[in-house]
């Protein structure tokens, strides 16, 4: 099943996966971005088969889509639009990510862990921070959205350079962002069903 990976290495590989899945829920290309120059500079050691990620085509078009998808979250009611459509690709690249920091792992089972926990992180995160804005963008009209927009840019940002650098303490941030978009979720659903 697992080739010459001690637990406590799968366990920070894991850390690392689910942390950038994690930051994915907030931006899509710009943690993407950050991976590839990491694993170019040797920061970062990815599974075989996504050594692309490193490779300069692939850092100057995600640096491209990263500076077209900052750009257009910073229009109110186009970073809505964005959300709606961005969601399923938020997940794959969640997935992706995760997928490529499983190192020296069967394929399938690779694939299986960064489905679930990947996507399912990327899909969560995603989730919450689209209600946030629908907050923000019913409550000030839109005016708070671009504030908005730089802290999530900002917390794609540093998780996933927290990831890269400190994996353990990057995994603490996501635990406590779960357990509070969970909480959040769960007081949404029981307004709306005592409604």
């Amino acid at each position: 099943m697992v080739d010459n990976l001690a637990l406590p290495e799968m366990l920070l590989a894991g850390a690392v996966g689910i942390s950038l899945a994690a930051a994915v829920g907030f931006r899509i290309f710009a943690p993407m971005l950050l991976v590839g120059i990491a694993a170019k500079t040797g920061h970062i050691h990815l599974a075989g088969g996504f050594e692309w990620l490193g490779s300069n085509l692939a850092i100057v078009m995600l640096g491209i889509a990263a500076l077209v998808e900052i750009s257009a979250y910073f229009f109110p009611f186009l970073d809505h639009l964005l959300d709606t459509i961005s969601a399923p690709v938020a997940v794959g690249a969640g997935t992706l990510l995760m997928a490529s920091t499983l190192v020296e792992m069967e394929p399938w089972l690779r694939w299986a862990i960064a489905m679930v926990a990947g996507g399912g992180t990327t899909g969560l995160i995603h989730a919450a921070t689209s209600a946030l804005r629908l907050g923000s963008t019913a409550s000030t009209g839109g005016l708070a959205n671009p504030v908005f927009a730089t802290m999530e840019l900002g917390g794609a940002t540093a998780l996933t350079l927290l990831a890269i650098l400190v994996p353990l303490a990057a995994l603490a941030v996501v635990v406590f962002m779960i357990s509070r978009t969970i909480r959040m979720l769960v007081g949404r659903w029981r307004k709306v069903r005592k409604h």
